[in-house]
């Protein structure tokens, strides 16, 4: 990969799929440019890595967002979990979705500071 990162902060859970979709659009857009791509869910996001809680979550005009996660996840995106973020809603992290790992500030912050760009959705 490029030394180029960007990094998408997705605030939106399946409850609002387009917002939470659009991050996983630009995102797998950067890796097909090959730049590297660090999705963190946060807040009501960190559902969307919970197993099974995407299966129908769609926005019009717009891929499925399981399919995104799954493409962004298998050519290479990063995706972290905030992890108070899942312990205030009880989600374990074996309760998330292959790919996906828990982050705490320091990592996302180290992610942030080594980036190109942080986008906030």
């Amino acid at each position: 990969m490029s030394p180029e990162k960007i990094v998408y902060i997705c605030t939106y859970g399946p409850d609002n799929p387009e917002k939470a979709t659009l991050p996983f659009v630009l995102a797998n857009a950067a890796l097909t440019m090959d730049v590297e791509a660090f999705v963190a869910l946060q807040g009501p996001a960190v559902f969307l890595a919970k197993a099974g809680i995407v299966e129908h979550a769609r926005a019009a005009g717009l891929p499925p967002l399981k399919d995104l996660m799954k493409s962004f996840i298998e050519n290479g995106g990063k995706l972290g979990v905030c992890v108070p973020c899942i312990r205030e809603r009880g989600i374990e992290e074996s309760d998330l979705i292959e790919g996906a790992y828990p982050v705490a500030a320091a990592r996302l912050t180290e992610e942030i500071l080594t980036a190109k760009a942080t986008l906030v959705y």
